[in-house]
């Protein structure tokens, strides 16, 4: 039930991003020259490396959930023996690569707003900082549910089912996350 749960809350969440790619795509062909000297600001290498980030957290990601559907929920050797990695290990290793993606976005918008673009500034600000904004958002939660997963696998006494449903659950949100940050990045960066 949590899964089928977490699907339909992830369909409706698919809503409201579309309504934000509907946003950013009408406000775009009410302003071509806005958009064409905006898009000079960003930084595409910089964007390009944030986004590979991301992208390879999925990867660790549901290495993490292919552990906890082996009911490993530790590692087994050395840290360094990755192929024995269990379920924190991965989950550790994504949550810190989503924090490197969010303090990305974060540099990211210093280097924006020290260029002038800002919300105020201009329909491009505010649709660049709405959709990057909300996304940014949806990842910290991701961040925080990473930490709950994470905190009850240190409580329990013994791992169970239902934790294991918890981690595919939040590796479910994560990729949702994700698939998204792909869909803004080409529309953001690589549609000119």
């Amino acid at each position: 039930m949590v899964s089928v749960g977490t699907i339909i809350w992830l369909s409706s969440e698919l809503m409201f991003f579309a309504a934000l790619f509907a946003c950013y795509f009408t406000i775009r062909a009410q302003s071509e020259s806005l958009w064409a000297s905006q898009t000079e600001l960003l930084n595409l290498p910089f964007a390009a490396t944030n986004t590979t980030i991301l992208v390879l957290s999925s990867v660790t990601c549901q290495l993490g959930v292919f552990a906890a559907e082996r009911g490993q929920v530790g590692r087994k050797g050395s840290i360094f023996n990755v192929p024995g990695w269990g379920l924190r290990e991965w989950f550790i290793l994504t949550f810190v690569m989503g924090a490197v993606f969010i303090g990305g976005q974060a540099t990211e918008y210093a280097e924006l707003i020290h260029e002038g673009l800002t919300i105020p500034a201009n329909a491009y600000g505010t649709v660049f900082y709405l959709t990057t904004g909300f996304h940014g958002i949806h990842v910290t939660g991701g961040l925080i549910a990473f930490l709950f997963v994470l905190g009850r696998t240190y409580l329990a006494r013994r791992f169970t089912h239902e934790q294991a449903v918890s981690a595919i659950v939040v590796s479910y949100y994560w990729h949702f996350v994700d698939v998204v940050w792909i869909g803004l990045f080409a529309t953001i960066y690589l549609i000119k």
